[in-house]
């Protein structure tokens, strides 16, 4: 110990400069948009790799269980297309506003304020910022950043995200905010005080940004509070998405959003 605290003494300029150096590094990152993305991009496209490897054998051990329910789900998705064909006559256009690209998590954080998913998918495979992401119709987040074999999903359990959802029994619209309180349970924002939701209400996407398609699950409502006086009901919400098991998503490619988006922004200069 006497050895060890002599070796720090002697070479204390020299920890103090790297103590210096690293000190400026993280305020640079922090508070330098550019610089912060371009680290966050290069630490993801570095780890992942490693990452990759500890996953698979994860995968591999629990593939039975993925396998049952990547047939439920496919069993589930055949029986809503038969029941969409059976009257003869579909208008195509309605069957193809998303395209999908499936993806396996290299790395999925659920302990921070601000969780994120990697996935071993990037920008040769069509995914851009923006896009949505899935499991099994349940909602897992939206790509924040892309590498050419990588990229990075802002999750539903962070605190910069927001999700437009809908009280599915009423049609009333909300917002889905996560309170860092814990990575299984999530808060409705913005239902007003006339709507009366109850326990066991199901949420689910809005479809009214063009990212998310409707109807995507995001949870249930286990607990409601209304204050006097307040406008809008607290409601904590169970999350359907089980992140601290997710291994396999869907990245959503809406082929209208960039026309929506279009329209839009010109009806807004419009009116200006």
């Amino acid at each position: 110990m006497r050895r060890l605290l002599n070796f720090i003494l002697q070479n204390r300029g020299f920890f103090t400069f790297v103590a210096l150096e690293l000190t400026c590094i993280w305020l640079i990152v922090n508070n330098n948009s550019y610089q912060g993305a371009s680290f966050f991009n290069s630490a993801n496209a570095a780890t992942a790799r490693v990452l990759t490897v500890s996953q698979n054998v994860n995968n591999y051990l629990s593939l039975r269980a993925v396998n049952k329910e990547l047939a439920e789900e496919n069993t589930r998705l055949r029986q809503a297309l038969e029941a969409k064909l059976a009257p003869m006559a579909v208008d195509c256009t309605l069957l193809k506003k998303y395209d999908y690209v499936t993806a396996n998590v290299v790395n999925n954080s659920v302990n921070l304020f601000r969780n994120y998913v990697t996935l071993d998918k990037g920008r040769a495979a069509g995914i851009e910022p923006g896009m949505a992401v899935i499991n099994s119709n349940k909602v897992v987040g939206k790509i924040k950043t892309v590498s050419e074999n990588y990229s990075v999903v802002i999750s539903l359990i962070n605190i910069d995200e927001n999700v437009s959802a809908t009280l599915k029994r009423t049609g009333n619209f909300g917002s889905v905010k996560w309170n860092a309180a814990d990575p299984h349970f999530t808060t409705l924002q913005f239902i007003p005080r006339h709507v009366v939701p109850l326990p066991g209400d199901s949420i689910v996407t809005s479809g009214l940004n063009a990212v998310f398609p409707p109807n995507v699950i995001i949870g249930t409502i286990t607990r409601t509070n209304l204050t006097p006086n307040e406008l809008f009901w607290e409601i904590k919400v169970e999350l359907a998405q089980d992140f601290t098991r997710l291994q396999h998503v869907e990245v959503i490619r809406s082929l209208h959003r960039k026309e929506i988006d279009s329209l839009q922004s010109l009806t807004i200069d419009i009116r200006r």
